[in-house]
């Protein structure tokens, strides 16, 4: 079975209901609290021991994050935060290529894997760069890999032990169904996916929580699925096609908490809720909550 060398982490969507901020700052870079995104990401995919990192940008992006991608910590000298570890300013870990893919034409989920996937001959993972999940909530005295979301890592696991390609999924409750693509199981196969159903037609509470492995083969099979006929839907079509032919596992994501930076109440509630399970945070956030709903 072939090794999972690559991961794709797809930053070139426009960010439109987080405007205006978007237009400054990309919604991939936004920080959780002190930390970005994007090094959540980093070290994620990292953990998982892959050797290469491509992300997909669109040109309004190029500019900032190529900037922040090769960043180096060597800009700061050893007197500036020296209580902090250097994981902390400079993300990429030693060994990993990063590789840049230009996203001209905003196509979509698909189009984006598609225009990385032409260059990995492999399985490889995909993360979301708007979609955080996190098990540990830590602060940047931790940065880095070794304590790194282990997400990326059970994808790799499942994909080992069946050798199919797979998709993270989380339940959620009732009332947030709607929002989300929903899968019907069997087991950890994915028997079919419905985009957003209310909640009398779906066929169970777990979504796909963006995080995919997909197999060595799927860069022609994307190509039968083009964005000019299938648009937004182009990703379900190609999950669909997976599940009719290869199969399509799921792999569950319960014990991590989903922070999503697509929207600015859901970016709001993913910063409180960090804050709070934060050791060197949550005693005097609490208080100061405390304090401010009690006027």
């Amino acid at each position: 079975m072939a090794n999972v060398d690559d991961a794709v982490i797809l930053a070139g969507g426009r960010g439109t209901r987080m405007l205006p901020a978007s237009i400054y700052v990309p919604k991939e870079i936004m920080p959780l609290v002190d930390t970005p995104i994007l090094n959540h990401l980093i070290w994620e995919a990292s953990k998982a021991m892959v050797k290469r990192i491509h992300i997909v940008i669109s040109p309004e992006k190029r500019d900032i994050l190529t900037k922040i991608i090769n960043y180096s910590s060597d800009y700061f000298d050893q007197s500036v935060r020296p209580d902090l570890p250097r994981f902390a300013l400079d993300p990429l870990p030693k060994g990993i290529k990063i590789i840049v893919h230009e996203q001209v034409n905003p196509g979509g989920v698909g189009d984006a894997i598609l225009l990385a996937s032409k260059n990995i001959n492999g399985p490889f993972l995909v993360l979301l760069g708007d979609n955080l999940l996190i098990n540990d909530h830590i602060d940047p005295q931790k940065s880095g890999p070794k304590y790194a979301s282990n997400c990326c890592k059970k994808m790799v696991d499942y994909f080992n032990k069946t050798g199919i390609s797979c998709a993270g999924i989380l339940e959620v409750s009732d009332k947030d169904v709607n929002k989300y693509g929903i899968v019907e199981l069997d087991g950890s196969l994915i028997r079919s996916i419905i985009e957003k159903p209310d909640i009398d037609e779906a066929p169970s509470n777990f979504i796909l929580c963006g995080r995919y492995l997909l197999s060595i083969n799927s860069d022609e099979m994307l190509k039968l699925y083009p964005s000019s006929i299938h648009g937004e839907l182009q990703s379900i079509a190609f999950f669909n096609h997976l599940i009719s032919n290869d199969g399509f596992g799921s792999v569950n994501m319960n014990e991590f908490v989903l922070y999503d930076s697509g929207d600015p109440i859901n970016w709001l509630k993913s910063q409180v809720d960090h804050a709070l399970r934060r050791d060197d945070l949550n005693t005097d956030f609490r208080r100061w909550i405390a304090d401010r709903l009690s006027r």
